[in-house]
C-alpha cells in the first residue's frame, strides 16, 4: 500500500481520543479511545474495508460505553470524601450568625464569611444557630441552646451546705 497504513490511523485517533479524555471532564472519551484502538488492531490483522472499520468502531464505541456504564452501575467507584462537592452538607453540624432575623421560617445566617439563606423555627438578629442540614442552597437550622450558668439552690451555696461546711440543720 502507498502512503500510511489505516491501522495507524486508528491508533493515532485511539491515542488521541485518550489525550482528550484527560483534559475533558466526564468519562465518556475513554470507550471511543478504546473502541479506536481495537479497530486500529483488528485492520492491522484483517484489513478490512473502510465502511467495515467504520462499522467496527461504531459497535465497539457502543459496546464499550454501554458495558462500563453497567459495570459502574453495579460496583459504583466510591468516593473518599462523598461532601466534596456539597458545601451546604459539609457545613452540617456548624454554627452560624443570623444576620437577618428569621421570621416565618426564613432569613438570613453568617457561615464563616458568607451569608446563606436559612430556614428554621424564629430567631432574631445576633442569636447562635446550629445548621442541621441543607436544602438546595438554603441550611437548615435551630437554635443553638447554650448553657446557662445554674443558680445555686436555696441556701444560698450549692449542695446545701454553709460556708463552714455545715448543713444549714447544723448551723
Amino acid at each position: 500500500m502507498d502512503g500510511i497504513e489505516p491501522h495507524w490511523y486508528w491508533f493515532a485517533a485511539g491515542l488521541i481520543l485518550g489525550g482528550l479524555e484527560m483534559v475533558v471532564p466526564g468519562v465518556y472519551l475513554m470507550w471511543l479511545a478504546m473502541a479506536a484502538l481495537a479497530t486500529g488492531v483488528i485492520t492491522l490483522v484483517a484489513i478490512p474495508s473502510l465502511a467495515v472499520q467504520v462499522t467496527c468502531f461504531i459497535f465497539l464505541s457502543l459496546i464499550f460505553a454501554f458495558s462500563a456504564r453497567r459495570m459502574l452501575k453495579d460496583r459504583p467507584i466510591v468516593s473518599s470524601d462523598p461532601l466534596l462537592n456539597n458545601r451546604g452538607g459539609r457545613m452540617t453540624g456548624q454554627t452560624a450568625l443570623v444576620t437577618q432575623a428569621i421570621v416565618s421560617g426564613s432569613g438570613r445566617v453568617k457561615v464563616g464569611d458568607s451569608e446563606w439563606i436559612a430556614r428554621g423555627p424564629d430567631t432574631p438578629v445576633g442569636e447562635r444557630v446550629r445548621i442541621t442540614g441543607s436544602d438546595g442552597s438554603e441550611l437548615l437550622v435551630e437554635p443553638v441552646a447554650l448553657i446557662s450558668p445554674s443558680s445555686p439552690p436555696e441556701g444560698g451555696t450549692a449542695g446545701g451546705n454553709t460556708l463552714d461546711g455545715n448543713t444549714p440543720e447544723e448551723a
